[in-house]
């Protein structure tokens, strides 16, 4: 059943192909909400029904990585290109950067460490794309955006895994919640959402980029 749970994921992408295609975008990020959620708790779902001694024959990381480039890189990019937010021409240069910059991410050895890191841009485009369907920002820019994240996939930087990394974990999944809950309106509200509710929401992806660059650098400094 938690392997159920995780693969669910996939009909959710499904779900946010459709959607896109039929310009139903809101309903494309709710989708994409769910699938977070998903992603967010099969993990600890996993580790307490000890799936990997009830299913050895079964690689539900595979599994989650599988569902994970489908939500969070190809639908994202499928709906950056329909949506047409990126520069006239560029849509199959930057949806190539950011599925092919992707799958190396999902397939580098180093992608997620021991000590419950990703490295490398984690490949949050659903969150790209949502910040960039909102915020309107002129093609050009959301074009040079989307290339430089496409960048950082290979510069082996730790980013915080918010549900498993111990420094702050308790405080991090809480402003995560926080978080979630504020992109529900600003989700309700596309593609008129008041600019103070969209940067008041930017207060977890800063903090998130901030404590993991903090924790990169101390693990920098280990021998």
């Amino acid at each position: 059943m938690v392997h159920i749970y995780t693969a669910s994921g996939a009909v959710l992408a499904l779900g946010m192909a459709i959607a896109i295609i039929n310009d139903r975008y809101r309903t494309a990020f709710v989708l994409m909400v769910a699938a977070t959620v998903i992603d967010g708790t099969d993990g600890a779902l996993a580790r307490l029904a000890r799936v990997k001694e009830a299913t050895p024959f079964f690689d539900g990381a595979r599994l989650d990585d599988i569902v994970d480039y489908l939500t969070y890189a190809f639908v994202p990019a499928l709906l950056l290109v329909h949506a047409q937010l990126l520069t006239p021409g560029w849509g199959g240069i930057v949806s190539a950067a950011i599925l092919l910059s992707s799958a190396y991410g999902f397939a580098a050895t180093d992608a997620k460490t021991d000590d419950y890191f990703f490295t490398g841009f984690p490949s949050y485009w659903n969150i790209a794309a949502l910040y960039l369907y909102a915020a309107r920002l002129p093609n050009v820019l959301n074009t040079v955006i989307l290339l430089a994240l496409s960048v950082l996939v290979f510069v082996r930087i730790g980013y915080v895994y918010p549900s498993r990394t111990p420094v702050l974990r308790g405080l991090t999944i809480a402003l995560c919640v926080v978080w979630g809950v504020m992109l529900l309106p600003i989700i309700a509200m596309l593609p008129d959402v008041p600019a103070a509710l969209l940067i008041a929401s930017l207060f977890f992806p800063v903090y998130y980029v901030v404590l993991s660059l903090i924790l990169h650098a101390r693990r920098a400094r280990l021998p």
